[in-house]
């Protein structure tokens, strides 16, 4: 069973989510950047925990955040901003809800880092700032119903869950998968501690990046 989040059917922003759209666009072009530049590129521009413990390739800390390990990887991951992402920008406005996101995918980078110092894997994509945006969402409209596809199997269909129960269920994955790898440590695969980094920073950060008087119905609920 596979649950894709598509929109907010509570509410929709008053303006168009510019931000959001232009951070696609630019996940979007470096995708394609990595698709011609091969593995040279990725390795060049991939955060790996142990060159930033030795002091070195800190900026691959912000590009990894742009980068994705495959078309599915950066397929989910849009889709999951365009579902949480328009709601959260009208929040804070489009230029707290850039360095929001901006800080929300660094936090979730340290946080990989310091879970795996001596890591020599290299790291990468936008899940840790997405998870950002989805801890603010779930603080700021937890009772928020989310249009969403749930998928069994070859059966396709659409369904509304309230937020709360499906950030906060995803979440929860993310913490016990980030438990069960703690208990037996992998050469690679999902980097879980950047999604829990970035959901407790998203989660605790909302209410110091939004607009106060817009606190908490910045969209006007339909």
């Amino acid at each position: 069973m596979m649950v894709v989040p598509l929109t907010d059917a509570s509410r929709r922003p008053t303006s168009f989510p510019l931000v959001t759209a232009v951070i696609i666009g630019v996940n979007a072009l470096v995708f394609v950047l990595e698709l011609a530049g091969g593995d040279a590129f990725v390795e060049r521009w991939s955060v790996i925990p142990a060159d930033i413990v030795a002091g070195r390739h800190w900026i691959t800390i912000l590009t990894a955040m742009f980068m994705h390990a495959g078309w599915s990887h950066i397929i989910g991951n849009m889709v999951f901003l365009w579902a949480f992402g328009p709601e959260v920008e009208e929040l804070m406005g489009r230029r707290r809800y850039l360095l929001f996101y901006l800080f929300g995918g660094l936090a979730a980078s340290f946080a990989q880092v310091i879970a795996s110092p001596a890591s020599t894997v290299p790291n990468l994509g936008a899940s840790g700032a997405i998870a950002a945006v989805m801890g603010a969402f779930l603080v700021t409209y937890p009772h928020d119903r989310i249009r969403s596809l749930l998928v069994i199997l070859v059966f396709v269909h659409v369904t509304y869950i309230p937020a709360a129960l499906l950030i906060g269920v995803w979440g929860l994955l993310q913490l016990l998968s980030l438990g069960a790898l703690v208990e037996h440590p992998a050469s690679g695969g999902v980097a879980y501690a950047a999604h829990v980094g970035g959901f407790i920073f998203g989660a605790v950060a909302a209410r110091l990046f939004a607009r106060g008087a817009l606190y908490p119905g910045a969209a006007r609920p339909l």
